[in-house]
């Protein structure tokens, strides 16, 4: 399939395409980070924010899928491989091993930061393109992490 097949223009699709794997090898690396957060969370907020992180990396989980499946859609293939998610994500990797559970929060609310801002980034691109169907896609994704954000912040008592 190509752009073309879903009345797009390839050329114009192009900077959204590019955007969408730069956005999913950033998802990537904060769906391992969230698993990673699941995995070693411990102290007195252990039950609350097990489940939580759980509930954000399978919510995660689908959304790589999604992205990828738009890339796809957009006629182009999406990135699969580590070496391109280490590569091009805009965040870095964390070892979760030891980590307080507030700074786990800190860690994710800093992702969250980052892909909202190429979210609104992508929004813009996607808008330009005419790509109606990448920008309502997004639009959700990114509503998502900005209640999950909020949520987060009240958790952690930040303003």
């Amino acid at each position: 399939m190509d752009a073309k097949a879903i009345s797009l223009k390839e050329k114009e699709v192009k900077p959204v395409v590019d955007l969408l794997n730069q956005y999913l090898a950033t998802y990537h690396i904060h769906y391992q980070k969230l698993r990673g957060c699941h995995w070693n969370i411990k102290g007195q907020n252990f039950f609350t924010l097990h489940v939580k992180f759980e509930e954000l990396y399978t919510s995660a989980q689908l959304t790589i899928d999604e992205i990828a499946e738009r890339v796809l859609t957009l006629g182009k293939p999406p990135h699969s491989r580590f070496a391109d998610y280490i590569k091009e994500s805009e965040i870095e990797e964390i070892d979760t091993i030891g980590m307080s559970d507030l700074d786990m929060v800190d860690a994710l609310l800093s992702d969250m930061a980052k892909l909202i801002e190429l979210e609104r980034g992508l929004l813009e691109a996607s808008d330009e393109a005419g790509d109606d169907g990448t920008n309502d896609m997004v639009n959700r994704f990114m509503q998502f992490k900005e209640k999950n954000t909020w949520m987060l912040r009240s958790f952690a008592g930040k303003k």
